[in-house]
């Protein structure tokens, strides 16, 4: 079945990939795009399941996902690009380089996980969340999940970040069947006993108050992927690139090189 997966470009300069997370569509870039455009092509892309994509019936993989990016890749005429993942799409991102090596030059997968079972779990506030939330009225349910992709500190001091992340989910609202679909290709993700055969240098940046991935997912990443770099981010959460995009910019951009064909 053919899935129509919307992209847009921006930008000139070496092509940059950038996939989201569960629940978010290209927008969630929105803190650090500009600042990249500046230096690369951006290639942003709506996952299947989400925003202005097609959203066929579940459950999807992390590997069709994949194959969808590869798609994109194919559309804009790109043969080989820069790939940028966070959460479910540092999972995506993984299976790309794994699947097609030839497409992939250097990775950089934020606060995301190997998968399999030696990774270590959704961490316990976001476990409560899950379990609480059919309970919860949908809208407050949503702001919850917002917040807790975000650090205590972010909810309380910065409110206008919760607000603007939640007018632009709200925006592009998932129907529960393809926010569960994604969920699973989340869920199902195992790529861990295959790592050891990525080449491309990978930038592993993770946020240590992230209470949606736990952070030690990070250094787990570091020691089973051969040509990685980890680096922690103090005091950022789920969605640092929000709360720190200065220093999420300024990490994707030095690793990538602004040089870099």
């Amino acid at each position: 079945m053919s899935v129509r997966i919307a992209w847009e470009r921006r930008g000139d300069g070496a092509p940059v990939v950038l996939v989201h997370g569960l629940g978010y569509a290209r927008w969630g870039w929105e803190p650090v795009a500009d600042a990249l455009a500046e230096r690369f092509e951006l290639i942003l892309v709506d996952n299947r399941g989400i925003g202005e994509s097609d959203a066929p019936p579940g459950p999807y993989t992390a590997r069709a996902m994949a194959g969808d990016v590869a798609g994109v890749l194919d559309e804009a005429g790109i043969e080989r690009a820069h790939v940028v993942g966070t959460s479910l799409g540092g999972m995506i991102a993984q299976e790309l380089a794994l699947e097609r090596p030839e497409r992939v030059d250097r990775l950089v997968l934020a606060c995301t996980t190997p998968g399999g079972p030696g990774a270590f779990p959704t961490p316990e506030p976001t476990v409560r969340l899950l379990a609480e939330a059919p309970s919860l009225e949908p809208a407050a349910a949503l702001r919850r999940f917002v917040e807790n992709a975000l650090t205590p500190q972010t909810v309380a001091g910065r409110p206008e970040l919760v607000e603007r992340i939640l007018a632009h989910r709200h925006a592009t609202a998932q129907p529960a069947e393809a926010w569960a679909a994604q969920a699973a290709a989340a869920a199902s993700f195992d790529a861990s006993a295959r790592l050891s055969g990525l080449g491309a240098p990978t930038l592993v940046l993770h946020g240590t108050d992230d209470r949606v991935v736990d952070v030690r997912n990070a250094d787990l990443l570091g020691s089973l992927l051969p040509d990685a770099h980890v680096e922690l981010v103090p005091g950022g959460g789920h969605l640092f690139f929000w709360e720190q995009p200065e220093r999420f910019v300024a990490a994707t951009a030095s690793f990538l090189g602004e040089d870099r064909g």
